[in-house]
C-alpha cells in the first residue's frame, strides 16, 4: 500500500509541477515523509521524482532556455543546498519536521496574499538571495521551488520561457542534490525501490498536466493548492509527538 501512495503522490505532484512550472515538492514533501523510513530517504526520493519531472518539459522545450539567467541562482543554489544537506544528516528527525511544517504554513501564507504584490528585479543580489534561500529549502525540505519561481517569473518574457528555465532549474538542481544525498547515505535500497512505483505515478501526472495546462484556471487552481499546502503544515505540526 506504501507503493501505490508514493504512486499517487507523486501523480499529483507531476501534475502540479507540469501546469504550475513549481510545486512537486511541496506537495509530495506532506506526506512522503511518513511513508519512508527516514526523512533524509523522504528528500532523496522526492528529489529523484521531481528530476524525472522536470526532465521531460526540459528536453522538449530546450531551445527556449536563457541559461545567462540560470547560472547565477543555481551556482549559489548548489553551495548553500550541499551544505544544508550535510547539516542534515545530523539532525533530529522531530525537529525537521516541525521546521517543515512551519515552512509550509508560511509559504502558503506569503502566495495566498503577497504573491502578487512583490516584484523582483532579475539582479546579481536578487539572483544570490534566491538562491541562498531555494538552497536552503531544496537541501532541508526537498522544496527549493518557492524563491527560484519568484525569480524566474520576474526575469522571463512569458510563460513558456518561464516553464523552460524552470525544468531546466529543477532537473539541474536535483540532480546534484542526489549527489550530495547519496553521500551522505540517503539513497539506499529502498529509496531505489519507491523511485520504480513513483516514476509511473510522475509519467501519468505530467501527461494529465500537459493537456490541461493552456485549459485550467491558473489563478484559481494555485490557490487551491496554496491552501491545502498551509493546510498540511498545520497537520504535520499536529501529528508532532
Amino acid at each position: 500500500m506504501e507503493y501505490l501512495y508514493i504512486a499517487l503522490l507523486a501523480i499529483g505532484a507531476s501534475f502540479i509541477q507540469r501546469t504550475t512550472g513549481f510545486g512537486f515538492g511541496i506537495f509530495i514533501m506532506t506526506m512522503l515523509p511518513f511513508l519512508m523510513p527516514s526523512y533524509g530517504e523522504a528528500t532523496t526520493l522526492s528529489g529523484l521524482l521531481a528530476l524525472s519531472s522536470s526532465l521531460i518539459v526540459c528536453l522538449k522545450m530546450r531551445g527556449l532556455i536563457n541559461w545567462k539567467h540560470l547560472w547565477p541562482i543555481l551556482t549559489v543554489f548548489v553551495i548553500v543546498s550541499a551544505a544544508s544537506i550535510f547539516v542534515l544528516a545530523r539532525m533530529q528527525e522531530n525537529s525537521l519536521r516541525m521546521i517543515l511544517g512551519i515552512a509550509l504554513i508560511l509559504t502558503s501564507l506569503y502566495f495566498l496574499f503577497l504573491g502578487n504584490k512583490v516584484s523582483i528585479r532579475p539582479t546579481l543580489p536578487a539572483q544570490m538571495i534566491t538562491g541562498t534561500l531555494s538552497g536552503l529549502m531544496g537541501g532541508f525540505f526537498g522544496m527549493q521551488g518557492p524563491p527560484a519561481v519568484l525569480y524566474f517569473v520576474a526575469s522571463e518574457s512569458d510563460k513558456e520561457h518561464y516553464m523552460a528555465i524552470a525544468s531546466a532549474y529543477f532537473c539541474i538542481g536535483n540532480a546534484i542534490m542526489t549527489l550530495f544525498r547519496a553521500g551522505n547515505g540517503f539513497l539506499t535500497s529502498q529509496v531505489g525501490i519507491s523511485f520504480v512505483f513513483g516514476l509511473v505515478g510522475v509519467v501519468i501526472g505530467t501527461f494529465i498536466g500537459a493537456r490541461v495546462f493552456d485549459k485550467i484556471p491558473a489563478k484559481a487552481f494555485r490557490y487551491i493548492v496554496y491552501s491545502f499546502i498551509g493546510v498540511s503544515g498545520i497537520v504535520i505540526l499536529a501529528t508532532l509527538s
